[in-house]
């Protein structure tokens, strides 16, 4: 495995602070298309209308990872490295991720079916979880030894 890139203080802050920028405009993506799909196309059919949570959430996951690695490996890891090799190590993260995020989400909600406020809140401390934790493996793992080798950071 490639050496780790050593970046000074500020470049990890300013590092850190774009990939949260970016992960909030996936977040936007991620909220409005799992609303649009648990309020409109995801339903039990019970007597409250039920969203079914897995479907909306994997969906929304789905189109809002593609999002987030495209501009962060461009613009925050700054990585040349093989997009097919780096896209198949996010792909194994969501391996694990998703299924897991699914089960809990599924779990949590079934509490109190009918619930927007735990359906929700369940929802965005997932997407919390999810920001740690892909901020951290991409770091040390995906882009750990091509940080700043793309023709952006030439520049």
């Amino acid at each position: 495995m490639p050496e780790p890139v050593q970046l000074s203080r500020r470049e990890n802050l300013v590092q850190s602070l774009k990939f949260l920028l970016f992960s909030i405009s996936a977040g936007v993506i991620e909220t409005v298309v799992f609303t649009l799909l648990s309020e409109f196309v995801f339903h039990d059919g019970g007597a409250e209308g039920s969203p079914i949570y897995g479907w909306s959430y994997f969906i929304a996951l789905a189109l809002s990872v593609l999002w987030n690695f495209t501009l962060n490996r461009r613009f925050t890891f700054k990585s040349a490295s093989n997009v097919s090799i780096a896209m198949l190590l996010v792909f194994g993260y969501y391996c694990l991720f998703t299924p897991a995020s699914i089960w809990w989400g599924v779990k949590l909600t079934g509490l109190s079916p009918g619930s927007r406020l735990l359906y929700y809140g369940v929802f965005a401390g997932t997407m919390g979880v999810n920001l740690v934790t892909e901020f951290l493996y991409q770091r040390f793992v995906v882009f750990r030894g091509s940080i700043n080798t793309n023709d952006l950071a030439k520049k």
